[in-house]
């Protein structure tokens, strides 16, 4: 897997999961900051089917490929030379939107204790989780009509149809530059979304960070906090902040993110 590395004196090191569409240079300036500051060693991955020239853009080879190239990322830092102590140090798994929700995956799965705490940047729960505008607020078309029939196959044991196209994104052209990926396979898009979100989440017993802002276009930022005090309340190292007048791109890009997750790498 490709990955941009950040280094950093600190003994955490963090891996930052991009959202749909993009790739890890989306985090470039958190990652930058982050890592100067000394808070962490960060680590972004481009997921498979993402990046620069993937094998297949927009298409993996099964359900849960990601959660696997994850463990296999984590064995990898550990035997790399060139980062600093990552045997002895903290495994910070975070992401933005859907890379945020591919985090609650992780955590949810046989993966989970891999990661010391979690970091989640107006993360995409699930479709039909409270936290989720409609269409996410436009910016996915969804085949709906084909992921329930995929669904309905996959229940009862077939996938051979799961390269077909689930969903497509509406990318402004301006933004485009020819790395983007405007479109999923249904198995690359499954395996970004929790298998239960009420489950995955409550399986989060390490401290966990959920920022979001005020002006999320694509998230019901307000509800996060209810959402988390529901699925995990036992745990008292888990944190919801809302940023004020930040948008769901802003709680990745906007300067005054920083402080808040410095302040929180800080104290974990």
């Amino acid at each position: 897997m490709d990955y941009r590395y950040y280094p950093s004196d600190s003994n955490k090191v963090l891996i930052l999961l991009h959202g749909s569409g993009w790739h890890s240079q989306q985090f470039f300036p958190l990652a930058k900051y982050i890592s100067e500051q000394g808070q962490a060693q960060v680590v972004t991955p481009d997921l498979r089917g993402h990046g620069v020239s993937p094998v297949r853009r927009g298409d993996i080879d099964y359900i849960g490929q990601f959660e696997d190239d994850l463990a296999d990322l984590i064995g990898q830092l550990k035997q790399d030379a060139e980062l600093k102590d990552v045997k002895k140090s903290s495994i910070i798994m975070g992401g933005h939107s859907s890379g945020g929700g591919l985090a609650i995956r992780f955590a949810g799965g046989e993966y989970g204790n891999q990661a010391d705490a979690y970091l989640l940047l107006a993360p995409f729960i699930f479709y039909n989780a409270p936290t989720t505008r409609p269409n996410a607020g436009g910016w996915a078309k969804p085949y709906t009509a084909r992921i329930i029939g995929l669904s309905m196959l996959n229940n009862i044991g077939i996938h051979r149809l799961d390269y077909l196209t689930s969903i497509e994104f509406n990318m402004p052209a301006a933004v485009r530059n020819g790395t983007e990926t405007l479109a999923y396979s249904y198995r690359l898009n499954a395996s970004f979304s929790p298998r239960d979100y009420t489950k995955d989440l409550g399986a989060i017993t390490q401290p966990l960070l959920l920022l979001a802002g005020s002006a999320d276009e694509t998230m019901f930022a307000d509800k996060y906090q209810a959402l988390i005090s529901s699925t995990l309340p036992d745990n008292d190292k888990a944190e919801v902040k809302l940023l004020p007048g930040l948008s769901h791109m802003g709680i990745v890009v906007n300067p005054d993110v920083r402080p808040v997750i410095k302040q929180w790498l800080e104290g974990i």
